[in-house]
């Protein structure tokens, strides 16, 4: 009786039979949860990766594992994804922190196309903005996925305990730890996308003209440029840091570009500018804005990093 009880639950549940099909209704149920939660999955995994690339491949192994997951046995679904997509985003993170120490250069995170409301939600903007990303870089992979996971999604710490496989306590203490890391180096202050876009304005008309003392109004004292070519894109190997040596970059490097070839975008949900050259998306230019002067600027010109800035991407909290 206790075998015929098991089978009809699992038949219920759509979980394969003895001849080895799966029912339909069960298929349908795990792809309508997947694909309802998969904008949310993806947000988490790119922010714990800072690669778009890497987390496509971190929602590929959610789905399959996923996939095989009994559906009757799951309490809260959006939970149990985002618990097997931050295991998998944890995993793959020792795997491109192996990549980045060979990298040539500057490693950057990828940059973003992204939808226009992004902006609208300010914590997640924060959180997915070029300085922030660059910010989670310099924590570890488990301060990392613990900021991420209750900073910018608020899951509770028995949650995230269980994702990272660490007890309650233990997530609280890293919780602290990792805010008091990040509040050290983010941005000043909340920056407004006007005011991003403001300083955008100004940086673009000196670039685009050569400009010099037109940088020089708009770039701190302490300015940090920032290129990542990949080794396969002309970059600066190395940070270039102050007003003066960074606006004479530009100037040689820029000062030939035309105006109508420097575009401004939305990336990673702030004012940003898009180089195009012959159609193609060749540079993409972020920006850091404190106390209305840009502190930052992240250039990424490696072209295995561009191809979501041809079409826009959606991200969930």
């Amino acid at each position: 009786m206790k075998s015929e009880h098991r089978e009809r639950t699992q038949d219920a549940a759509g979980r394969p039979g003895d001849d080895g099909r799966v029912d339909d209704g069960y298929a349908d149920a795990a792809t309508e949860t997947f694909v309802a939660h998969r904008n949310l999955l993806f947000t988490v995994a790119y922010e714990m990766l800072g690669s778009a690339a890497d987390a496509e491949d971190v929602l590929q192994e959610t789905w399959l594992r996923w996939a095989g997951v009994d559906l009757a046995s799951v309490r809260d679904r959006r939970a149990y994804l985002v618990r097997i997509t931050t295991r998998q985003a944890l995993i793959r993170l020792r795997t491109l922190g192996r990549r980045k120490e060979s990298y040539v250069g500057t490693w950057l995170p990828e940059p973003l196309l992204t939808t226009p409301d992004v902006a609208e939600d300010i914590e997640l903007a924060d959180s997915v903005s070029m300085a922030m990303m660059l910010v989670l870089e310099t924590l570890t992979p488990t301060e990392r996925a613990v900021f991420v996971l209750r900073e910018v999604f608020d899951i509770e710490y028995d949650e995230i305990a269980e994702a990272v496989d660490k007890s309650p306590a233990a997530v609280r203490q890293i919780a602290h730890r990792a805010r008091a890391h990040v509040s050290a180096r983010r941005p000043r202050g909340t920056v407004s996308p006007s005011e991003t876009q403001d300083a955008l304005d100004a940086f673009q008309r000196a670039a685009a003209t050569g400009d010099l003392q037109g940088l020089l109004d708009i770039l701190a004292p302490d300015v940090v440029f920032l290129g990542d070519g990949g080794g396969v894109k002309q970059a600066a190997l190395q940070p270039v840091m102050g007003a003066d040596r960074v606006a004479r970059l530009l100037v040689a490097g820029l000062g030939r570009i035309t105006a109508s070839s420097l575009r401004p975008a939305q990336v990673n949900a702030y004012p940003a500018l898009v180089l195009r050259l012959d159609g193609e998306v060749d540079t993409v230019v972020a920006v850091r804005i404190d106390d209305g002067l840009i502190t930052g600027l992240y250039s990424v010109r490696n072209p295995a990093k561009l191809s979501h800035m041809h079409r826009e991407t959606v991200l969930r909290r």
